[in-house]
This record gives structure tokens, C-alpha cells and sequence, in this order.
């Protein structure tokens, strides 16, 4: 077990097919884990918090900043330690949200932090909003860990459903046991080719990669191409150097999209 109750978490609003290609882009291993409807878990398997100096609230907040950035998913950090718990949301480049409470579940956070959150993760203003609201409040019988499990029972009615033994409280090195119990799958750092295609494929599978591959971003390159080409020529006739850089970079553009795509397609990827 642990020297110290020091643990964490990274839950993906998406499954995980489409967490594991932005997840090799930490450069720690980690541990993948369905969970539940459209819901993937991420369980650290290193402590880089106990060895690299910084706090684990820190670790868990840059991780899931790294990971949103490039998806169109939110990720929410969970964390806690012998002093405090709490989350952060992190969605695509919005500045990340969180919320604190002390071991003993005293609230330190901002009430605005907690709509911010519901928000931000689509949750119902009303209903869930107003199960979020308790929290925020002073409650002598909850401590730092309640607050957690209940934030996560609120979750639930959204589908987030953590396998049996993964949950707020539980040391790292249990919940990694549990997360390779439960068929875990490792996503690890391979080097900077194996990232740049991670970090290609997770775009692709973004909302833009129909126009970076298939029949919609070939469609897009040739019509670029159409473009470009009788517009730089125009440019010329007229003795025009904007329109003619114009069409050169429409050309360009055009080209290199369906360079890229084919480039791609040889490279075993599907297309649509």
C-alpha cells in the first residue's frame, strides 16, 4: 500500500478509443478503463507527484489540460492527499474550473466554480445543479473523500459508472491493481513519431477530420486547387501580387490537403 493517502484520477467524457490516442501525449504510462456510457478512466501508473516535487493537484491539473486541449471532450482530474481533495475540469482551451476541500470536507472553493462545472459538462441546471449545491456547504459529517463520492454519484446520471474498487480515496497503487484486474489497458509514451501520429489520429477523429481525410477533404483540396490556379492567373494578367500570393496559397493549401490525405490512407487508417 502507500506511504501516503496520495491519489488520482482522469475522467474522459468519451470512450476509450478515443482517449487513447490523446493519452499517449502525457508521457506517462497509464492505465485505460471504460467507464461507463461514453466514459473512459485514466489511472496513473506512476507517482510523479511524490518524485517531481509538485503537488498532485498540479500533476492532475496540467494532465488534463494537455488532454482537452486536442479533443473535443471534457476531461475532469480528480485528486487527494492527507490535506485536501478536489477536481479539475479542464474543456478544450476555456481556462479549467476546480474546487477544493480541506481532509475534513470544509469547502474552500467558489460556489461559481460548481455552475461553472455543471455548465461546462452539460448536467442539468436544475436537477443536478441542486445536487451539487450541498458540496458547497458546511457539513460536519462529510469528509473530504464524501465529498468526492457524492460529486461522482452526481455524475452518475449522466453515465459515469467507475468499475468496483476505482473511486476517490483508494491509494494509487490499489487503484492501479484494481485497474489491471478490471483489464486495463497500458497507454504509454513511444517517442515522438508514435506522438505526432497519436496527435494526428486524435484530431482526425475530432469534428475537423472529415476535412482532413476522406471524400470531403478530397473534394475541399480540388476545389482549393480550381481555385487557386485561375485566380493566380488573373493576378498575373493584371499585374496583381495580392491575388497572385492568393491563389498560390489557395493552390497551396489544395495540394497539401490531398497530399496529406493520401499520405495518410497509405499509412493503414480508414477512409470514409
Amino acid at each position: 500500500m502507500d506511504a501516503t493517502p496520495v491519489g488520482a484520477l482522469l475522467l474522459c467524457r468519451a470512450a476509450p478509443a478515443a482517449v487513447r490516442h490523446p493519452a499517449h501525449l502525457l508521457r506517462e504510462r497509464q492505465l485505460l478503463v471504460a467507464a461507463g456510457d461514453e466514459w473512459s478512466v485514466l489511472v496513473p501508473e506512476g507517482k510523479p507527484w511524490l518524485d517531481g516535487g509538485e503537488p498532485v493537484d498540479r500533476v492532475l491539473a496540467g494532465w488534463a489540460a494537455a488532454l482537452a486541449v486536442g479533443a473535443n471532450w471534457p476531461v475532469l482530474a480528480l485528486w487527494w492527499d492527507g490535506d485536501r481533495a478536489g477536481f479539475t475540469l479542464a474543456s478544450g482551451f476555456r481556462r479549467p474550473v476546480g474546487y477544493v476541500w480541506l481532509a475534513d470536507g470544509r469547502p474552500v472553493g467558489e460556489d461559481e466554480a460548481m455552475r461553472t462545472f455543471a455548465a461546462r459538462l452539460g448536467l442539468d441546471p436544475v436537477l443536478d445543479l441542486q445536487a451539487l449545491e450541498p458540496l458547497t456547504l458546511p457539513d460536519p459529517e462529510a469528509d473530504a473523500r464524501a465529498r468526492l463520492l457524492g460529486l461522482i454519484a452526481v455524475l452518475a446520471r449522466s453515465g459515469l459508472a467507475l468499475p468496483t474498487g476505482i473511486g476517490p480515496g483508494e491509494p494509487a497503487d490499489r487503484l492501479r491493481s484494481v485497474a489491471r484486474a478490471q483489464g486495463a489497458e497500458t497507454v504509454e509514451w513511444s517517442g515522438w513519431r508514435d506522438a505526432v501520429r497519436a496527435e494526428l489520429d486524435a484530431v482526425e477523429e475530432g469534428p475537423l477530420g472529415p476535412w482532413l481525410r476522406g471524400p470531403k477533404a478530397r473534394v475541399l483540396g480540388a476545389a482549393q486547387l480550381a481555385a487557386g490556379a485561375p485566380l493566380a492567373a488573373w493576378g498575373l494578367r493584371r499585374r496583381s501580387g495580392g491575388w497572385v500570393v492568393a491563389g498560390v496559397v489557395l493552390m497551396g493549401h489544395g495540394a497539401l490537403g490531398l497530399a496529406y490525405d493520401r499520405m495518410r490512407g497509405r499509412g493503414g487508417g480508414q477512409n470514409t
